[in-house]
């Protein structure tokens, strides 16, 4: 049967034993049977340390018989830092920006007081970390009327993430998706906090309401699968300090 054979409808059988990890010219490569892996577009999935090859070689040796390419969520991100995020740093790092425009921690609860307490508690401290670190001055608002944040903060962000190199801003990118805010993805990034504590953190507000009236299944599953993704970007990150 020839490499990567697919029948109609299926996964891609597995098509190789071992895996590995070597040092190459700019980085380490994943090898598959001694042969390197090939992004999407073609590239050598090529890694900036031996801890995140490590990570995407541990997605590979993880496979079963049939490739669920879905749960390999370091090697999508290292296929994104490789094929998409070198001609799109402008947009990427704009994306991270608007997430800044209505950051996730900057919306408070009006009521009640234990949960208005709660969000205080847990949010302020990185939001005043941010402000004093990174020069992120974010401005709080009660309800969910849109409330503008400052064009110098979200310059600020937009700078900060083009200073990142393309693996760190492609995780950059993706936390500010995952947690609904670009503070909580900094935060990520900068090792205030880890990953899946940044992703606790953005789901308070859940987690309150789990609290008063209890956990549904189909919600407790997706936030299950959300936070294996959390940890991917809080090993993502620490391989490359």
């Amino acid at each position: 049967m020839q490499r990567g054979f697919k029948e109609p409808g299926d996964k891609p059988r597995r098509f190789y034993k071992v895996v590995e990890t070597a040092p190459a010219e700019g980085g380490f490569a994943v090898l598959l049977d001694g042969r390197p892996v090939r992004t999407p577009g073609g590239a050598h999935l090529l890694l900036p340390t031996a801890a995140v090859a490590a990570q995407v070689a541990e997605d590979w040796s993880g496979q079963g018989p049939r490739l669920e390419m879905g749960v390999m969520h370091a090697t999508r991100l290292a296929n994104t830092a490789i094929d998409a995020i070198p001609a799109a740093r402008e947009a990427t790092a704009q994306s991270v920006a608007d997430f800044a425009a209505t950051d996730l921690l900057c919306y408070r609860a009006e009521a009640p007081q234990a949960l208005v307490r709660r969000q205080a508690e847990h949010w302020d401290p990185l939001l005043e970390r941010a402000r004093a670190e990174e020069g992120l001055a974010f401005v709080r608002a009660a309800g969910i009327v849109h409330r503008a944040q400052p064009d110098e903060t979200l310059a600020r962000i937009r700078d900060l993430a083009l200073a990142q190199d393309d693996f760190r801003l492609a995780g950059l990118a993706f936390g500010a998706a995952l947690f609904g805010s670009a503070a909580l993805a900094v935060a990520a990034l900068r090792g205030w906090t880890s990953a899946e504590a940044a992703f606790d953190l953005s789901r308070l507000d859940e987690a309150w309401q789990e609290d008063q009236w209890g956990v549904d299944e189909e919600a407790a599953q997706r936030t299950a699968r959300l936070r294996i993704e959390a940890g991917m970007l809080g090993r993502w990150f620490e391989g490359l300090a």
